[in-house]
C-alpha cells in the first residue's frame, strides 16, 4: 500500500524538480501584471515580472529599466509566443548595470516589490509605469536563432544507387 502512494509522490517531486526557475527567481508571488497593476493601486505587492528592456537609466546611485512586459515561462524566462504584451513598467535598483550589457530587446526578469508609479509619455501618449524596487535583476543569455533544415525522406523509387 505504501508502495502505491510512494512511488508517484516521489516521480511528481523528480518532475517538479526538472522544470524549475534558477534560485534567485524563486518565491511567492503577487499574480498580477504591469498592465492591471498600472490600472489599480498594487503599491506594496511582492511580484516577478520580465519581458525585453526599452531603455536604461544609469543615474547617480542606481540604475532604472524601462521593460515591456510579456508573460512568464515555467523557467522565469520571457514568453514570446505572440504579440500579447502585459504592459510596461519600470525597474530599479542601487547599482551600476552597463547599459552596453542591458542591452535593448535582452530579456529580463525581476523580483521585488512596486514602490509606486510613473507616469511618463510614449510618443503622444501618457503612461502610468508600475515602478518596481527590484532585489533580482536576472538577464538572460541571448537565443540563439538556428535555422534547420530537413531533407525528404528517401522513398523506396528513388533508389540508392
Amino acid at each position: 500500500m505504501k508502495a502505491r502512494v510512494l512511488i508517484p509522490a516521489i516521480t511528481a517531486v523528480l518532475l517538479a524538480a526538472c522544470a524549475t526557475q534558477p534560485r534567485p527567481l524563486q518565491g511567492t508571488f503577487t499574480e498580477v501584471t504591469p498592465q492591471q497593476a498600472a490600472t489599480s493601486e498594487a503599491t506594496g505587492a511582492t511580484v516577478r515580472w520580465g519581458g525585453r528592456i526599452v531603455q536604461v537609466e544609469p543615474q547617480t546611485n542606481r540604475t532604472c529599466f524601462e521593460m515591456i512586459s510579456t508573460r512568464l515561462s515555467a523557467y522565469g524566462r520571457p514568453y514570446w509566443a505572440t504579440d500579447d504584451i502585459g504592459g510596461r513598467f519600470l525597474a530599479c535598483k542601487d547599482g551600476f548595470y552597463d547599459p552596453a550589457l542591458f542591452e535593448k530587446n535582452r530579456e529580463v526578469t525581476f523580483t521585488g516589490r512596486i514602490g509606486g508609479y510613473e507616469n511618463r509619455r510614449i510618443g503622444g501618449y501618457d503612461y502610468r509605469f508600475p515602478k518596481v524596487e527590484a532585489d533580482v535583476i536576472y538577464l538572460w543569455p541571448v537565443r540563439e536563432r538556428v535555422d534547420v533544415v530537413t531533407r525528404p525522406a528517401p522513398w523506396p523509387w528513388w533508389g540508392w544507387w
